[in-house]
């Protein structure tokens, strides 16, 4: 039962974004004092938790009231797992292509971005929030349930830790370290995807 965490924990990772998080936080919060910084990531960092953790016990609930089934949602959530992951292989981030350009210079101007754009959506976006609804629906005891939420949890930690040490982190890495980090992310979401599209297809008998 224990090998849904290892899995959540990887697909969580990849499809949040930790270090493409704390570079769009390094960029947005330059000129902050630390203690608006900390504030800052804080409240993105609890506010993403929660949007996220309403989507891994209400995801498949929401599916069931708009009569979608689990098989066609994997199916559909792999591909955009895949189109997330195509992005983070030519070094982008999926939910920094749903912000416009007026919006994000909106942001920088903004004394609290802590919802957006920090929290929805480069933190809590659509390829993290398919992502904890497809590994809820694999989940299929109280125990693999908990493993998800703590894999969850893990992540969030993670994420808000990056934009605390944003600074270091960036100075350490630079660009090519994280695009490294975003390439890597992204094959092995590809793989996570691909399994996701083949598990939906299988359940839904398609090739019977």
């Amino acid at each position: 039962m224990f090998h849904i965490f290892p899995t959540a924990l990887t697909t969580l990772f990849v499809a949040v974004g930790p270090v493409e998080v704390a570079s769009m936080f390094l960029a947005l919060t330059a000129g902050f004092s630390a203690a608006h910084k900390r504030k800052l990531a804080i409240m993105a960092a609890t506010t993403a938790g929660l949007v996220l953790l309403a989507f891994a016990f209400g995801g498949i609930r929401l599916l069931s009231l708009i009569d979608v089934g689990l098989p066609a949602f994997r199916t559909a959530g792999g591909v955009l797992l895949l189109m997330v992951a195509a992005e983070l292989l030519l070094a982008k981030h999926s939910a920094l292509s749903s912000i416009t350009s007026t919006e994000e210079n909106e942001a920088k101007v903004q004394t609290d971005i802590a919802i957006f754009p920090l929290a929805i959506p480069l933190t809590a976006g659509p390829g993290s929030m398919t992502a904890i609804v497809l590994l809820m629906g694999k989940a299929h005891t109280v125990i693999d349930q908990g493993l998800v939420i703590t894999a969850l949890a893990v992540i969030v930690g993670v994420t808000f830790l990056s934009m605390l040490l944003s600074d270091r982190l960036m100075k350490v890495l630079g660009v090519t370290g994280a695009n490294v980090v975003a390439r890597v992310s992204g094959i092995l979401l590809a793989a996570l995807a691909m399994q996701f599209i083949f598990d939906g297809l299988t359940a839904s008998k398609i090739f019977s």
